[in-house]
């Protein structure tokens, strides 16, 4: 059922200065229905015939995919599965017969509407039977009960009985969240009872066009995770993302089973900065300054957007579920300064590492940190791109005379597919790169080929679970060509599409649609990613030639997670260089790097600490017990007390180690080493929630786990150049490298 229009204030003062009756203003209402109406039907036609024909499988929207859209949407408006009932989602079921051929020829968005007012229906009857609960009921919290908080798979309450108890369950575990923050009962009372009238509020604004783009949204992802429906206001923040001014926070955001997700970091943005988010992480609510927390869990992404960005300077607070937290139960709130995008934080920049060997001399290598596959970045008569300033960084370690390179390309989400292509030919003689296939099994082969090679020495591949897209085709080929030895999690994140934005309006005139408003775009996946052997990467990602234990190697946070992705396969091989570099020397560098690991008290530390999330993620519940809660906070904080003692007692040393930017990169010689800490890692932040945005490159945009892995990298490099010259250069072992 769709909501009434209403007469805009406005259009009243204008229509009554103009002499226009009742009858008139009514005639125009109903016009303006007609018209909005019709606006919804083409969008709605247009998008599935775009889906249809466009997207990499060309699958007709036929019964099965029906019923998977509609059971999406209905996931998308209820996530945690705990308003609809049971009765609900059968009375829903009668459209999956027709869902298909309605979308299809007559654009009828009727289910949308109907679903999402029954959704507002249980939404109301949650909010005024919790509001009750908090303002009349006593709350004991000195049971063994626990609280799902993944409810993904969980069966629809079966009936109101049934969706009260969950109701009950879900504010008991947000009051003793509150209890858990040392709030007091009045003032955890208010709090949650204006937190669940603010959602209400918020969901009962929402106007007819933001209800069909989370239902087209839906329609979009049953074809594959990275295909979009972007109403106007999506595609106003997709304009601002490509003007690098992310959400103000520099994060580009996704929703899934309700939540609102951190999709990407954008590098020199204040999320980035701070090093209090990451991807993965769940944003639960947001708050302006001061102010009260909104809660956004089940609120549509662009309204959540509207949240969080601000004007800059001004301060916004978010609740948050960190990935892979050990207590999902107790979120984490931090503050973050909305800033532009400082460009120099996005830039390719580099250190020198002088390392003293067991034979008294030096051994001097180099880091890369290369945060994206950047094209045409800076100001007019600036233009920079990642391929130009990894080249200038290069050129500057080998007049320095390093003897190895590490390529750090941890927080690396993508970019420029030929930025990632001509970025590859720094290290290869010319030959392909990524091989593409479209829809009708088309092949396309990215190539270098410029014949020289600008760096030709050993070389390391530092990745994780947040590699994506670029860097995994970067990766993959140096991988094929058996270039550089790969380093870190288990493998990158396995994003192996490309997708094409197709804005609607210019689609709609051209076919002579009528649209009364911006009816936005369809970001569609038209092709697919493959290695010169012929390996997709998607879905499995590029896989490490040397597993690090790592606190970014968590599943979840992988395209193998994410619904409905298209599937890996392979095409056949594209004819390329086979090196060889590093096959001879692996089975050696695996066994003196697990050696490291199985000795060194940081990775034990950190294993630690793995084991517990990995215990958490399979359980998907929380006590709602006080005492054992507490006593969990208590250990953990112990935990981290003993950590940071332990790196005050037993500070890494750290070797001579210069920095080199884009800024100093011409200057001659090196500049003056970087001044000595206590230990390597960045100070730990005890109080996110009052921290300001650090201001500059070496704010804790690192953790301390972060720098083992690096250090570990690091110590495999020196292995690998020590292997290729006969064991005469070994490193001593103890020193750690400073975060880039």
């Amino acid at each position: 059922m769709k909501s009434p229009t209403r007469i805009p204030p406005f259009l009243l003062v204008l229509g009554l200065a103009a002499g226009l009756s009742t009858m008139d203003l009514r005639g125009q209402a109903a016009s303006a229905r007609a018209a909005t109406g019709a606006t919804e039907a083409n969008i709605t036609r247009l998008t599935t015939n775009l889906l249809e024909q466009s997207q990499f499988a060309h699958h007709p929207l036929d019964s099965e995919l029906a019923g998977k859209f509609l059971d999406r949407y209905l996931d998308d408006l209820d996530g945690t599965r705990s308003l609809l009932l049971q009765s609900d989602v059968k009375e829903f079921a009668s459209y999956r017969a027709t869902l298909a051929q309605t979308t299809r020829s007559l654009g009828d968005t009727s289910a949308a509407h109907a679903i999402f007012y029954r959704y507002l229906q249980r939404l109301e009857q949650r909010v005024a039977y919790t509001t009750n609960l908090l303002r009349t009921a006593k709350f004991d919290f000195t049971g063994h009960d626990v609280y799902a908080v993944d409810r993904e798979h969980a069966q629809w309450p079966r009936d109101l009985m049934a969706a009260q108890e969950l109701w009950r369950q879900q504010i008991r575990a947000e009051y003793l969240q509150e209890k858990l923050a040392d709030k007091g009962p009045e003032q955890i009372v208010s709090r949650l009872v204006r937190r669940q009238a603010q959602q209400l509020a918020i969901m009962k604004s929402l106007r007819s066009d933001e209800v069909l783009e989370t239902y087209l949204n839906a329609l979009a992802h049953v074809y594959d995770p990275h295909s979009d429906y972007l109403g106007h206001q999506e595609m106003e923040t997709f304009s601002i993302a490509m003007k690098l001014s992310l959400f103000g926070v520099g994060a580009s955001l996704e929703s899934e089973d309700g939540y609102c997700k951190i999709r990407e970091l954008l590098p020199g943005g204040p999320a980035a900065r701070s090093g209090l988010l990451k991807p993965g992480d769940r944003i639960l609510a947001v708050a302006q300054s001061t102010g009260e927390p909104v809660d956004i869990t089940d609120m549509p992404l662009s309204r959540a957007v509207e949240l969080i960005r601000g004007p800059k300077g001004s301060t916004v607070r978010l609740t948050i579920l960190p990935v892979g937290a050990t207590d999902a139960s107790l979120p984490k709130t931090i503050s973050l300064v909305r800033d532009e995008v400082s460009l120099e934080d996005q830039q390719a920049k580099a250190q020198i590492l002088d390392l003293p060997t067991s034979q008294g001399t030096t051994l001097r290598l180099g880091v890369i940190d290369l945060p994206s596959f950047y094209a045409d970045l800076g100001g007019p008569g600036e233009r920079r791109s990642a391929t130009a300033d990894v080249a200038q960084l290069l050129k500057k370690l080998k007049a320095e005379h390093v003897r190895g390179v590490v390529l750090d390309l941890r927080r690396n989400g993508g970019g420029s597919l030929e930025e990632a292509v001509s970025l590859t030919g720094l290290f290869i003689r010319e030959g392909p790169v990524v091989q593409t296939r479209g829809p009708r099994g088309d092949i396309g082969v990215d190539a270098d080929t410029d014949p020289s090679v600008l760096y030709d020495g050993p070389l390391v591949l530092l990745i994780s679970r947040f590699s994506a897209s670029a860097s995994e085709i970067l990766v993959g080929a140096l991988q094929d060509y058996g270039r550089g030895v790969v380093v870190g999690d288990s493998s990158t994140f396995g994003k192996g599409t490309v997708q094409n934005l197709l804005p609607l309006a210019l689609v709609m005139d051209k076919m002579g649609l009528a649209h009364a408003y911006d009816p936005g775009a369809l970001k569609v996946t038209i092709r697919k990613f493959y290695r010169p052997n012929g390996a997709s990467t998607q879905l499995r990602g590029v896989a490490s030639d040397i597993v690090l234990p790592s606190p970014s190697d968590f599943s979840e946070v992988s395209e193998s997670t994410l619904k409905d992705p298209l599937p890996w396969d392979t095409v056949a091989p594209a004819p390329h260089e086979r090196l060889n570099r590093v096959q001879p020397y692996l089975s050696a560098l695996r066994e003196k790097s697990l050696r490291r690991v199985a000795t060194e008290k940081g990775f034990a530390l950190l294993a630690d600490d793995l084991a517990r999330v990995r215990k958490s993620l399979a359980t998907k519940s929380v006590s709602l017990n006080e005492a054992e809660r507490r006593q969990d906070l208590a250990q953990s904080k112990a935990r981290q007390d003993e950590r940071e003692r332990e790196s005050r007692i037993h500070p890494a040393a750290r070797p001579a180690t210069y920095e080199i930017t884009l800024k100093n990169v011409s200057s001659p010689g090196l500049p003056p080493p970087m001044a000595a800490t206590k230990s390597a890692a960045p100070a730990r932040v005890k109080d996110p929630s009052s921290a300001p945005n650090a201001p500059d490159r070496a704010a804790t945009s690192r953790s301390a786990d972060d720098d083992i892995v690096l250090n570990e990298a690091v110590k495999i490099l020196t292995d690998y150049v020590d292997l290729l010259n006969g064991g005469t250069n070994t490193a001593l072992p103890g020193h750690s490298v400073s975060a880039l």
